[in-house]
């Protein structure tokens, strides 16, 4: 084969690497994963030649350019975007020069990398690189190797005054390790600040480097903290003109064709400190024994036309961020807040479900139109569980007599027939943040779970359900709220947890939500009860967008759609206009979107949805360790939340925070993870720490930046016994522990 000289070094070495043509031409035909062992092996190359031909490797891929005719080069560099539910991705090249760049569809992977991830830079090949029709399908290509984790470049942090300057501690929660803050004239940081670095010297064995790119904001600040979040996951918090112009240029449409509501007794039932109302809700009793019901949401459509500047920027936000005490809306406050508010005595534009229930709370019919609305009440939960608690009379919160009752008749039947059909009735508490008028945290709680959430939950999940329904009937393009059945080996370790524990799950069963419901039934009210419920939340998989339909595990329904929260979700925007299209009810469109187009936003709908969640945790967990700051020192019972090899992760005071207890502080032994992941065991002292289970801990240190608490082991766990083998292996790890420590 062909060979190219390595450049000259000092010392030339013994061996010629491949010429990029030899290389190409190798990488091509490799129908699995290539690793550099398997190319060195192929070209005969000594091992000395590895760090040379993985340099070479990646330069190669990224050097390779896509042909002005389309065709693709015989291997690329690509960043994986995200998966479907069939384990195919969607990938873009690496090119630094060129804007325009095509997707690619990458088949499932086998073997080891089925460990790619959506982020990770890999090199490919095409499968179809000759094909020329390429105006329906994009390219498909298939993974030849992942190449390793790219080193941050940027980081975020806490400035604190070190004794040689300042440093910088990462705002990850984890061990990460400080870093110098490179001195600089210009520098304007200082203890306390939140702050955005440039990485010079990664943190190793010594001590790295760091430069200033940015001052967040203050560390004691809860504007910092959302400005820390915003920064920290590439939220988008301002609008630029273009958007505002529009959103203040929208008016109410007039009535034309639009049905008209407004006499109609339409309720808001929302949060106390909610300020965007996107559905209003209405039930009257049937002559058959069922109820008549209309669910009416916020006509986003008529405002924001596709293709347009509103529509970029809201498709590229994909939802609203609800952060403690702020919000970073999808769409500008003129809209959110304002046209699209379905606020009381004033008019709206609204797309209504007109949905019809029999006796046992099942569908029987429905239709959707467009209307004109004037709500007559905004109700707040708190308000409405008190009329349902008898504790208020509806009068007292000035709505006509039988609104609320009506409501809440329609909802015992929907809920009967939601219970015969076995969804899944997890228990999650939703944790809240008390702040006073400035801002700051006060306390945190958890938010009650009450009749009147479930009661305007019922009625959304069924008129989220006709939207799907309609959808799929007319032929068009939907996009479904899909949730895949639970993972298989989390489904394992959950086998494993109920037998160490004793209850009754077997083996070798479908495991639907009805098993799941009744595993959670057998430990309620139990000292397990926390560490189950955890146990099935984590096997459960994540809910996502999609325009193929699997359907939704978990709340047992084979069709299901987003529609009822347009003003916040980008998902329920696109339902709404298919449905303009599917019943015919204005001139609103998709635009040029086509079944590709489409499924490329629903991965992009579903990061920017996980983003949010993972920005409102972190946010919360950073006002959690601000409220625990004076209690450094205190000890606490702590259940175990998750092991790993390295520690313990605990929440305290019922969930209110969560924190790590390292290995290092456990009673002295040789620990080892179980299979199942649920056990960490001593292996010659026979400690044990098990998923559950409640130890004594003490709070040592808070990380402000990263909301992170860490504490050290008091007391708690359990120790067996062990046998005379164990004993001599024992009895010969303490000399070497001893040996170790003199």
């Amino acid at each position: 084969m062909p060979r190219r000289t390595k450049p000259a070094a000092s010392q030339s070495p013994a061996y010629e690497l491949p010429d990029s043509e030899s290389l190409r031409a190798y990488m091509a035909t490799a129908e699995d994963r290539i690793s550099i062992r398997d190319v060195a092996r192929a070209f005969h190359l000594p091992a000395e030649s590895r760090p040379a031909l993985r340099k070479l490797m990646a330069e190669l891929a990224i050097d390779s350019t896509i042909s002005q005719d389309g065709r693709l080069p015989e291997v690329m560099l690509v960043e994986i975007l995200g998966f479907d539910n069939d384990g195919y991705g969607l990938a873009q090249p690496v090119e630094q020069n060129n804007t325009d760049l095509p997707l690619l569809s990458l088949q499932p992977a086998r073997g080891a990398l089925q460990k790619a991830k959506t982020g990770d830079r890999a090199l490919v090949r095409p499968i179809d690189a000759e094909a020329e029709d390429r105006t329906d399908k994009m390219h498909e290509v298939a993974l030849i190797r992942l190449l390793p984790k790219r080193t941050r470049t940027h980081l975020f942090g806490e400035v604190v005054k070190g004794r040689e300057g300042l440093i910088v501690f990462p705002a990850d929660k984890g061990p990460g390790r400080p870093l110098k803050l490179k001195s600089d004239k210009d520098q304007k940081a200082k203890p306390g600040d939140l702050v955005e670095v440039e990485v010079i010297e990664p943190a190793g064995r010594m001590d790295g480097l760091a430069r200033l790119v940015r001052v967040i904001g203050r560390l004691e600040s809860p504007a910092g903290w959302t400005a820390l979040a915003v920064a920290e996951f590439g939220l988008r918090a301002e609008f630029d003109s273009a958007c505002l112009e529009q959103a203040e240029q929208a008016d109410i449409p007039e009535l034309g064709k639009r049905e008209d509501l407004r006499a109609l007794d339409l309720v808001t039932i929302d949060g106390a400190d909610a300020k965007d109302f996107d559905d209003a809700v209405w039930a009257i009793p049937s002559e058959t024994g069922g109820w008549h019901i209309k669910v009416a949401i916020a006509d986003v459509s008529a405002y924001v036309a596709a293709g347009s500047a509103l529509d970029k920027e809201a498709e590229a936000r994909g939802n609203s961020v609800y952060l403690p005490g702020t919000v970073i809306p999808m769409l500008p406050e003129a809209l959110s807040n304002g046209l699209c508010s379905l606020r009381p005595d004033e008019d709206r534009a609204c797309m209504v479900a007109h949905i019809e229930i029999d006796s046992h709370g099942q569908k029987k019919s429905h239709h959707f139109s467009r209307a004109l609305m004037r709500s007559s009440a905004r109700l707040t939960y708190e308000k409405v569980q008190k009329v349902l608690d008898g504790l208020l009379d509806e009068t007292d919160l000035e709505v006509p007599a039988g609104t609320i009752h009506h409501l809440s008749g329609a909802y015992h039947l929907l809920k009967e027939a939601r219970d015969k059909r076995g969804t899944l009735n997890l228990h999650v508490a939703e944790r809240v943040v008390e702040l006073d008028k400035n801002n700051k945290p006060v306390a945190m709680g958890f938010r009650e779970p009450l009749t009147a959430h479930q009661l305007i939950e019922e009625f959304m999940i069924l008129a989220n359900v006709c939207a799907a329904e309609t959808l799929e009937k007319a032929g068009k393009i939907c996009v479904y709220r899909v949730h895949d059945q639970p993972d298989p080996e989390k489904l394992e370790a959950l086998h494993d947890l109920a037998e160490t524990i004793g209850l009754s799950f077997p083996k070798g069963q479908r495991v639907s939500p009805h098993r799941l419901n009744s595993l959670l039934a057998q430990v309620a009210g139990k000292p397990e009860e926390n560490m189950v419920n955890d146990t099935v939340l984590r096997c459960q998989s994540r809910a996502v967008y999609h325009i193929d339909n699997i359907g939704h595990y978990g709340l047992s329904l084979a069709k299901y759609a987003h529609f009822t929260s347009p003003i916040r979700r980008y998902a329920d925007l696109l339902v709404h206009r298919a449905l303009v299209m599917a019943c015919d009810l204005g001139p609103e469109r998709l635009g040029s979107a086509n079944r590709d187009t489409i499924a490329e936003v629903c991965i992009h709908i579903s990061q920017t949805e996980q983003s949010a969640a993972r920005a409102e945790r972190r946010t919360m967990d950073r006002l959690a360790a601000s409220l625990y700051q004076h209690r450094r020192g205190e000890s606490f019972d702590a259940t175990i939340t998750g092991l790993n090899k390295a520690g313990l992760f605990v929440s305290i005071e019922g969930g209110r925070a969560e924190g790590f207890v390292p290995r290092r502080t456990l009673p002295e032994d040789r620990y080892e993870l179980d299979e199942s992941g649920l056990i960490l065991q001593g292996k010659y002292e026979g400690w044990c720490f098990q998923l559950g289970m409640v130890v004594h801990c003490r709070l040592e240190r808070i990380s402000l930046a990263s909301g992170g608490l860490d504490f050290s082991w008091v007391s708690g766990g359990t120790r067996g016994a062990t046998s005379q083998k164990t004993r001599r292996v024992k009895s010969r790890f303490k000399k070497q522990r001893g040996r170790k420590r003199r």
